[in-house]
């Protein structure tokens, strides 16, 4: 009863309840767009190409577009080009004094750097949009169609798609940017969400329909209920979990006025980096199966089949690989000497430790400690599901793989045979936009003297 009143104590707010029909009337918009396929397409071969190569990076994408890449609608590059723009103004910012200068600037800065980053996703969607459509247009399904249809020229189809595919982008971040002004909730990260849970009714039903027809056994699906329920919680766990350095300011007496003399602390999440780390890794250990398939050579061929999913060297490298752009992304984001500079410049020290340079290499250690903790868990996170759809291939390793193959359980070299349509990487964002989401509502219901949806205490977003 509790949370059926305060969804009531929401649509009760004016403002709070424009708001969320607001957000949820731009993200039905994105749901409709997402099903205008691009001008031009043979859309029954195109399904028929998605269906073959659906277990790769397309499929990958596919989540995040909520479909919209599978049908290659006027929102097949979604908001994509806009994160990778950020990512790369991210990168710059550290590197570019004039872009490090800007992000000092307060409002102004930060305004002339989202414009920056609305530039570089209108470029961005051109290159992918031109990419895509020469590709489109050179490749045929496993039945020997086309994916495009021939009555039309190669450059007006070209041209068509590129000006469709980035309007639509250029649309997608228009709507991202309208729900975070005027709605509530991060629009880009709700884009993103909706894109991912709008398949979870389709995936339930036919986990449903394999249950009747006898493809998968109750316990089996009790196993897979189970685990997506630990997983949850194990990532809302995580995610909140921070590392609190406390910080002491001493007193400063300023006229008739005493400044500081408080205790605080510096927080320090556990998973900083997000699903950035995963992103970027499984975007490189794919790359390989492209060269493949575009250069035909007997070596990429079966480098690409080591780096199947399964195949050992394709685990390994995953891992290893979201370990290393954890500590890559905190380096760029965070950085200790700053920030013992900063605790300095305003009377703050750490107990224990004294100003400087003991400070930084305090900080340094703690957050190489936790961040280790952190690329651990995203690589569980990232691998479970994964192991249970197909398990792991050890018999391809040499000269102990034979062995392993008939020493280890079935369960173990081929998987449980589970459907797990939330993969890791989907769940850690469904599950963090969610816990954002709720605790902005939270604010606005506890700020107008509302009671929100936890009573005894606050839900922290991923940011707090």
């Amino acid at each position: 009863m509790n949370i059926l009143e305060s969804f009531r104590n929401i649509f009760a707010i004016p403002d709070l309840r424009r708001r969320v029909l607001f957000t949820f009337g731009l993200l039905a918009i994105y749901r409709i767009g997402s099903h205008i396929p691009t001008p031009g397409l043979n859309a029954t071969a195109f399904e028929e190409f998605f269906r073959s190569n659906a277990g790769g990076l397309l499929g990958f994408l596919d989540i995040f577009s909520g479909g919209a890449l599978r049908r290659l609608s006027v929102f097949a590059l979604g908001i994509t080009p806009y994160i990778t723009a950020s990512i790369i103004l991210q990168l710059l910012t550290v590197v570019w004094p004039f872009l490090e200068k800007l992000s000092k600037e307060g409002e102004l800065g930060r305004r002339k750097i989202t414009q920056y980053t609305r530039y570089g996703t209108v470029v961005l969607s051109v290159v992918q949009g031109s990419g895509i459509a020469l590709w489109l247009w050179s490749t045929t399904a496993p039945s020997g169609l086309p994916l495009v249809l021939r009555d039309i020229g190669k450059i007006p189809f070209v041209m068509l798609a590129v000006l469709t595919l980035t309007t639509g982008t250029a649309f997608v971040m228009w709507l991202g940017e309208q729900i975070t002004e005027r709605g509530i909730g991060n629009g880009i990260s709700l884009i993103i969400f909706a894109g991912i849970v709008a398949g979870f009714p389709t995936a339930v039903w036919q986990s449903l329909q394999q249950v009747q027809r006898g493809q998968m056994s109750l316990i089996v699906m009790a196993i897979l209920t189970t685990f997506m329920v630990v997983v949850v919680g194990a990532i809302v766990l995580v995610e909140r979990a921070q590392r609190r350095i406390p910080v002491q300011y001493a007193k400063r007496v300023v006229g008739r006025r005493v400044y500081g003399g408080q205790n605080t602390y510096l927080p320090l999440r556990v998973n900083t980096g997000g699903v950035i780390p995963i992103i970027f890794a499984v975007s490189i250990i794919q790359f390989p199966q492209y060269l493949a398939s575009a250069f035909k050579a007997d070596f990429m061929k079966r480098m690409a089949e080591q780096l199947a999913v399964g195949q050992p060297l394709y685990n390994l490298l995953y891992g290893a690989g979201i370990i290393f752009f954890c500590y890559f992304y905190i380096s760029i984001i965070f950085n200790p000497t700053d920030t013992a500079e900063n605790m300095r410049k305003y009377g703050g020290f750490i107990p224990g430790i004294r100003p400087g340079k003991a400070t930084s290499d305090y900080i340094d250690t703690v957050l190489t400690r936790i961040t280790l903790i952190g690329a651990c868990y995203l690589v569980v996170v990232a691998l479970i599901p994964e192991f249970l759809m197909m398990g792991f291939k050890v018999q391809s390793l040499p000269f102990i793989g034979p062995w392993l193959d008939a020493f280890l359980p079935n369960f173990i070299t081929q998987g449980l045979g589970i459907t797990f349509y939330f993969g890791g990487t989907s769940t850690l964002i469904v599950v963090g936009v969610a816990m954002d989401t709720v605790q902005q509502i939270e604010s606005q219901l506890v700020m107008r003297n509302y009671e929100g949806f936890l009573k005894k205490g606050r839900i922290r977003g991923r940011r707090a």
